[in-house]
C-alpha cells in the first residue's frame, strides 16, 4: 500500500528494538528517511544494520530524552544529515517502578515520570519548530493500555502514560491548522524487550517457564484479551504507519488501541 510519504523525513526514537525498530522498517519500506535514536549507540547501530535501506536513507543516532543537552544534540546531527523532519514517532519508555502504591518510593514515581512523560514533552518541544515548518507534519505518541485501564502494581507507568493521552489530545488542538496531525496510539502486551523481561521476571517467581509465565498470564492478569497471545510489534508498527501517512490526513487527536480487546470498555 502507498501511504505517499515517499521523500518524507522521520524520526523515530525507542527504534533499537520492538515496535521502534519495526516501526522504522516500515517507514524506510514506504520511501521515508528515517533517523532511528536509542539510548545506546552500539545497540543502535546493530539495530540499524539489520534493516535494507539505500544509502543516505538511514541514520542512527544516540540520545537520552531525559536529558535536554543530549537531545539538543540529537537534533543538531539530525539537521545536519536530513534537516527538517516531517514525522515523529515518540516510542522510547521504560517500565518503570512496579509494586502496589505503598511499596513505590518517591524515587520510583520521579524516574518513571522522568521518562515517560517529561522526556516526550522535551523531545517534542526540541522538534515542533521543524514539524511545523513544512506544512506537512505527523507526530504519533506512544501510549498504552495502562493509560485507560491502570494496574495497581504499575501506576507511575499508568500515570505517565494517561499523561500522553492528554498531550497527545492538547497538542492536536494546537497545530492542525498547521498541517501538524497528532495522535496515539495504546498497545497491550506485544513481544518487546520490555514484556520478555517482565515475563522472565514473573516466570523466576512462579518457578515455571516463560512460556508458562505467559499463558497464565493472560488468564490472570489480561482476561479481555480475545486472541489468548502477545501482539507482535509489527503489528502495532503497521497502525503507526498509517498514522504517519497521506492516509491519515483526516485522523487528528485520536488513540488507536492496538490491544487485542484488552481494555474491557469501548
Amino acid at each position: 500500500m502507498d501511504l505517499g510519504i515517499e521523500g518524507r523525513i522521520a524520526l523515530v526514537t525507542g527504534a533499537d528494538s520492538g515496535i521502534g525498530w519495526h516501526t522504522a522498517r516500515l517507514l524506510l519500506a514506504e520511501g521515508a528517511t528515517v533517523v532511528m535514536s536509542d539510548l545506546d549507540q552500539e545497540r543502535l547501530d546493530t539495530a540499524a544494520s539489520d534493516l535494507e535501506a539505500p544509502e543516505g536513507r538511514l541514520h542512527a543516532f544516540a540520545a537520552d530524552i531525559t536529558s535536554l543537552d543530549s537531545l539538543a544534540d540529537l537534533h543538531t546531527k539530525v539537521a545536519d544529515a536530513v534537516g527538517d523532519i516531517d514525522i515523529l514517532v515518540q516510542s522510547a519508555g521504560v517500565t518503570g517502578a512496579q509494586g502496589l502504591f505503598h511499596e513505590i518510593s518517591d524515587e520510583g514515581w520521579t524516574k518513571t515520570i522522568e521518562t515517560d512523560l517529561i522526556g516526550p514533552v522535551r523531545l517534542i518541544r526540541q522538534f515542533l519548530p521543524s514539524l511545523r515548518r513544512g506544512g506537512w507534519g505527523r507526530l504519533v505518541l506512544l501510549a498504552s493500555e495502562d493509560a485507560m485501564q491502570p494496574y495497581d502494581d504499575e501506576l507511575p507507568y499508568c500515570a505517565a502514560k494517561a499523561g500522553i493521552l492528554a498531550l497527545a489530545k492538547g497538542l492536536s488542538r494546537s497545530y492542525a491548522s498547521e498541517g501538524l496531525l497528532v495522535n496515539a496510539v495504546s498497545p497491550a502486551f506485544i513481544r518487546t524487550p520490555m514484556t520478555d523481561a517482565m515475563m522472565d521476571k514473573r516466570a523466576d517467581e512462579l518457578g515455571v517457564s516463560t512460556e508458562e509465565a505467559i499463558e497464565s498470564f493472560l488468564v490472570e492478569e489480561r482476561p479481555y484479551m480475545e486472541l489468548g497471545r502477545r501482539g507482535e510489534p509489527d503489528e502495532v508498527a503497521n497502525v503507526i504507519a498509517f498514522l504517519c501517512s497521506d492516509l491519515a490526513s483526516f485522523v487528528n487527536g485520536s488513540n488507536y488501541r492496538v490491544d487485542s480487546g484488552s481494555v474491557a470498555t469501548i
